[in-house]
Order: C-alpha cells, then structure tokens, then sequence
C-alpha cells in the first residue's frame, strides 16, 4: 500500500465515500424535513369510504337511523372499518366522532373538495362521487376522504379520516430507502471505476519519470556522473527532473575539479618536499657548497608546504561549516594598507608596481583577520599573474552603504567564459604547471569568507592579456547582518 499508484487511488475512494455520505446524509435530512406524503393514507381512506357507499350502508344503516340509533349505527361502521369515522353536517357541525375527541356540536374546518387529478377519488375512472379534505386536532394534521349520507332530519357527510404522521428516521428510510441506497450504489460503482482509471492516468507519466530518477540515481551513484533524465511531464515532475539534472551536472563537476585537484595537490606537494628532501640530504652528506642558500630553499618550500595545508583546513572547516569568525568593529582601510605594504617587497623584487588608493570608508562588522585574509588572497594572486613591468592597484572607498574593495591588475585577464567559474573550489583558469599554478582553493575561500560577512565579491575581466578586477563590497555596520549576531 505504500505505491504511489495505490496510495493515489485510496484517497479518491475516500473521497468519493465521503462525498456519498453526505450526499445521502443531505437527501436524508431534506426528506426528513418534508411531510409524510398524503396519497398511501388517501387511498386507503378512499377504499374504505368507496366500499362504505358500494355496501350502501350509508343508505342502510344511516338513511332511516334515528338520532338516538346513529352512533350504533356509526359505531359498527367505524369498528368494521377500523378507523376513524365522524359524521358531520355539510357545514361542519360534528354529529358524531368515533374517537370522541370532537364534542356533537363543534363546528370543523373541513376544507373539504372534489380533486380532479387521475389518482385522486374521483378521477376519470372513478365512478362516485367522494370529498377529500384535512383538519387539524391538537396540532396533529388529519387526512379525510368521505361521503353524502342522509338521515331522517338532515343532509350529512359519513368521513373516514386518519393521522398524517410526523417524519422520522425510521419513516424515511422505509420509505425512501430502496429508492436512494441503490442509484447511491450505482453512483459508488461508476466512480471506483471513474477512481481507477484516474489513478492509472495521473500516476502513469509520474511513475514513470520517478523511476527515470532512480535508475539515473543509481547510475550516478556508480559513478556514471554524465547520466541525465529527461525533462517532460506535469510541471512539477519536470522541475525535479531539472534540479536532478542540475545536480548531477554539478556533482560531475565537482567530481572533474576534485580529480583535477588531487593530480595539483599531489603535484605542489611533491614539488616541494622532493626539494627539501634534496636539499637537507645534501646539507647532511656535507655535499651542499652552500648550506645557507639551501636551507633557505628549504625555508620557503615549508613555507609553500604550510601555505598549502592552511587553505585545506580553511577548505575543511567552510565544508564543515565551522569557518571561525570574530566578530567585532573593523575598518578596512588600514587592514588593506598594512596588507599592501607587507607585499610592496614581493612586488618591487618581480617588477611590478603595487599601488595604493585607500579612502576613508564606514566600519563594518566582521573579523579582522579574515578579512586581511581576503586582500592577501586577492593581492598575491594578482601579483601572481601580472607580468613584470606591470601594475597592481588596490582601492578602498565607500560605495552603496557600505564598503568597496577594488584589486586591479594588468595581467594576462581571464577569458570570458571562465569568469563565472573563478571562485568554484578547485577550478584554475591556467591549466598549465608552472610556478604561479596554485591550488585553485584562494578564490573559493576568498568568496566563502565575503559571503560570511554578508558581502558579495565579482569578478571582471576584458579577456586574455586585459588584466583583471576582483571587486568585493561589505555592508557598513549600520545595515550589516553580521553585527546583528554579534
């Protein structure tokens, strides 16, 4: 029962069970409120008053009754009848009552009348002459059908009357309840039919697409990160269908950018320590005609070593999501300063112009450390690749309530269709190894970092040989989301 198809299916039987009790219950309750039809109780009171004047015992038994013999007369036609019998003058005047309820004298609304409609007393086949009417005892409705008689003083009308009885429960479902239960039934049994061909339907396309997606799922899980499903079907199976295939795209690239990364990391891991493991050995064996170059050699590979091992704890820690983030007040600008003066060294030695525009800013909230971290990412890396005889700018400003950081340089750019992929983790524009190939982690966690302080970082570049911009811009404190945590 857990199938979608079945599950599916189920509710619409509850549905349609539920709609057809109360449908039924509403057809219930409307002909409960209505009165007990009329006609049943008419006509047997018309069988009884036509075989009354048939036996003609109003003529023989009423015609020459005296007044003193009439209620015997009219005794044994009521018990004969069992039912109620009253006789009344034309006018209403109560001469007897079987029941003796009604008192000899009492003057009764009879409203007495001929119908002329085909099921009535006197239709075309009928071949008397009766009178159908009501009236109404105690608050209690009467039904009576009757006949002329005479006695020897006056004119009078020999009535059979019977109680319209109030609805019930048990009144309607006698009376209605063949007539409801089976088209109620006949309803039940077109709509499971109706259920399970909707079922079927609206469960054909999505059954299928879902097991697109796991077959597709599992292909990616054995490693076949090119399978993609197809985009068709209702709206909403086609947007899983998308955020799938989105998905897997971006699980293949991650997967290529690791396997890119583990050859790089391999590669500047061993660089370095076939240098140190070279150079401390030669320093051992004495054969190092310079131990003092060597071991700076050395000095700046650990370096390079420690570097490299810093940006995979960053990378770990933002994977994680426990990035560490200090909050507190920072201005920008001398952060920005002290970093491009610690780097003036590095850019005079490789020819290239390091210069600064620091402008008064607003503060923001965020971590001094990490944010030197940003502007020694976006620095070096531009010192990386630009060329000897080149310039690199760092700017610092205001700009749409907050803080502007602009690190231009006149480097070799970056092509158009690498710009949106520079701050993926792994991902290197230069495919090349060479002395500037990092690890292609700097800019990834220079973004994770900007985005931890409620910013945003861009990338802007004219293409190969135009140089590149990386511009980040904080909140200032006053509109910071950050501070708001701190």
């Amino acid at each position: 029962m857990n199938h979608l198809r079945a599950r599916l299916l189920i509710s619409y039987l509850v549905v349609l069970a539920v709609t057809l009790a109360v449908g039924g219950l509403l057809l219930v309750l409307i002909l409960r409120g209505q009165p007990v039809a009329r006609e049943p109780i008419v006509a047997r009171l018309t069988s009884l008053a036509r075989s009354a004047s048939e036996r003609e015992i109003a003529a023989g038994l009423l015609l020459n009754a005296l007044p003193a013999r009439l209620a015997q007369a009219l005794d044994r036609i009521a018990s004969s009848a069992n039912t109620r019998v009253i006789a009344a003058t034309p006018e209403g005047e109560i001469l007897y009552d079987s029941l003796g309820t009604l008192n000899v004298g009492t003057v009764v609304d009879f409203r007495l009348g001929q119908p002329g409609g085909p099921d009535g007393p006197n239709g075309p086949d009928s071949q008397d002459n009766l009178l159908e009417g009501s009236f109404r005892e105690d608050g209690q409705e009467w039904l009576i059908v009757g006949d002329r008689f005479q006695t020897r003083r006056v004119d009078a009308l020999l009535l059979f009357a019977a109680p319209r009885p109030e609805s019930s429960w048990r009144e309607v479902l006698r009376l209605f309840g063949t007539s409801v239960l089976l088209p109620l039934l006949e309803a039940g049994a077109v709509g499971l039919l109706v259920a399970l061909l909707m079922a079927w339907l609206t469960t054909r396309g999505t059954v299928r697409a879902l097991y697109g997606l796991r077959e597709a799922a599992g292909a990616i899980a054995a490693g076949n990160y090119a399978e993609r499903v197809p985009v068709a079907g209702p709206d909403e199976v086609r947007d899983v269908a998308t955020a799938f295939n989105d998905m897997a795209a971006q699980v293949q690239a991650n997967q290529v950018a690791q396997q890119d990364f583990l050859a790089n990391v391999s590669h500047d891991l061993r660089t370095p320590l076939t240098s140190i493991q070279g150079f401390s050995q030669a320093i051992i064996d004495g054969a190092s005609k310079d131990p003092a170059y060597h071991a700076r050699i050395i000095f700046d590979e650990a370096g390079r070593l420690n570097r490299l091992v810093g940006e995979l704890l960053d990378l770990a820690r933002i994977s994680s999501g426990r990035l560490s983030m200090h909050q507190g007040r920072v201005d920008v600008g001398p952060i920005a300063a002290a970093v491009a003066e610690r780097l003036t060294i590095r850019a005079r030695e490789a020819g290239i112009q390091l210069v600064q525009d620091i402008q008064p800013a607003p503060e923001v909230a965020g971590d001094g450390d990490r944010l030197a971290q940003v502007l020694t990412n976006l620095i070096d890396n531009a010192l990386k690749f630009t060329p000897q005889g080149g310039a690199v700018r760092v700017a610092v400003g205001p700009g749409d309530g907050g803080v502007r950081i602009a690190v231009s340089d006149t480097g070799q750019g970056i092509p158009r269709e690498d710009l949106p992929r520079v701050f993926e983790r792994f991902y290197q524009v230069d495919k090349a190894r060479g002395p500037r190939r990092g690890t292609g982690l700097g800019l990834a966690i220079t973004a994770e970092i900007v985005r931890a302080h409620g910013g945003r970082i861009r990338a802007d570049s004219g293409g190969p040989g135009q140089g590149t911009t990386i511009t980040v811009w904080l909140p200032a404190i006053g509109m910071s989301t950050v501070v708001r945590r701190v």
